[in-house]
């Protein structure tokens, strides 16, 4: 066939190497942010862990591996003893049926 039309020839586009590494660099990008959001989260949730102990060792609770203990507010034996026995004393001086003595001068 003479009268055929003469057409270029088609030339195929080979894919560059920036569209082949585009969804890598795109994955990268999302990875990195999601690890950066990841990181900032524990570092908030130590901070706060941290702050919620020191405010916990003010009330004498503390956490350890056991679990949580609990600490008595240290009170003085002597001051102790005194208060006690002044109730003691109290009550005996209510519970006697003969008026206290009255003091002259």
């Amino acid at each position: 066939m003479v009268w055929k039309s003469k057409s270029p020839p088609q030339i195929e586009a080979k894919s560059s190497i920036f569209s082949q590494l585009l969804p890598l660099v795109i994955l990268l990008v999302i990875v990195a942010g999601g690890a950066f959001v990841g990181y900032q989260i524990y570092l908030s949730v130590n901070k706060i862990r941290d702050t919620a102990e020191q405010r916990m060792a003010k009330k004498n609770v503390v956490f350890t591996k056991d679990g949580l203990k609990v600490g008595v507010k240290h009170v003085e034996q002597e001051s102790y003893v005194d208060a006690t026995q002044n109730w003691v004393v109290k009550a005996w001086n209510y519970g006697s049926s003969a008026p206290p003595a009255v003091k002259r001068k």
